[in-house]
């Protein structure tokens, strides 16, 4: 989601809210509110980010340059804070076939079931310790978009999606910039890349700054880690 202080949010009560919130509870209640509405309103925005990062994710796995409708096809996909399914509608444009969604709105959850490409909707705080109800190793890519921005979800949830992983497996995020430093994401993510052999260990194969909208380039930090 793009930033109000990067990007002006007008006069959309939904946008000012969601920069401010202080709580899971918010957020959940915010996103019911505004599930009807949200996909209107981000492509008013002109949100970029859901397929900017389904491309780098097609571009990480793409190594037998398959054509661009099977790149993704076979693996199994989680979509950290969903939403109402804007990034999964961009996966299944690369194949993608067995995708899992996470979002803390049952109101999200009933917006993304709607567009027929989840295998799973879930409901999941990714704020809270250890959300993510999987063994280790079980992706083979998670996907986390519009999420780690002000007032969401903080830097401890790389860890534990470098944890669901599978070894050569693939995340990719999309984190506010203003709060790339200020927030700990740099931090922790070198604190992964360093990390000792046998523990949770990525490599970071992209850390760039993107546009969250289509008419420019700035404003969100993409990330592509592989888990070694």
């Amino acid at each position: 989601m793009a930033d109000s202080t990067t990007h002006p949010v007008g006069d959309n009560p939904f946008l000012k809210r969601a920069y401010a919130l202080s709580s899971a509870a918010d957020a959940r209640d915010l996103y019911n509110e505004w599930a009807l509405e949200y996909d209107k309103d981000l492509e008013a925005e002109e949100y970029a980010a859901p397929r900017l990062a389904a491309q780098a994710l097609a571009d990480a796995f793409d190594g037998d340059r398959r054509g661009e409708a099977a790149r993704l096809r076979g693996l199994q996909i989680l979509d950290a804070g969903c939403g109402t399914g804007l990034v999964g509608v961009e996966l299944a444009r690369f194949g993608a076939q067995t995708v899992t969604g996470l979002d803390i709105s049952p109101g999200m959850l009933a917006v993304a079931r709607g567009t027929g490409v989840y295998g799973a909707l879930e409901q999941a705080d990714l704020s809270a310790p250890r959300p993510i109800a999987k063994p280790d190793d079980f992706f083979d890519a998670v996907l986390c978009v519009g999420t780690l921005t002000r007032g969401h979800v903080g830097p401890q949830v790389v860890e534990e999606f470098v944890r669901v992983v599978k070894p050569g497996g693939c995340i990719v995020a999309t984190v506010l910039d203003d709060i790339w430093e200020s927030a700990g994401f740099s931090a922790e993510v070198e604190r992964l890349r360093a990390a000792a052999a046998g523990a949770s260990r990525i490599e970071v194969l992209r850390s760039e700054v993107v546009g969250l909208r289509s008419t420019t380039n700035v404003g969100g930090r993409l990330l592509v880690l592989r888990k070694v």
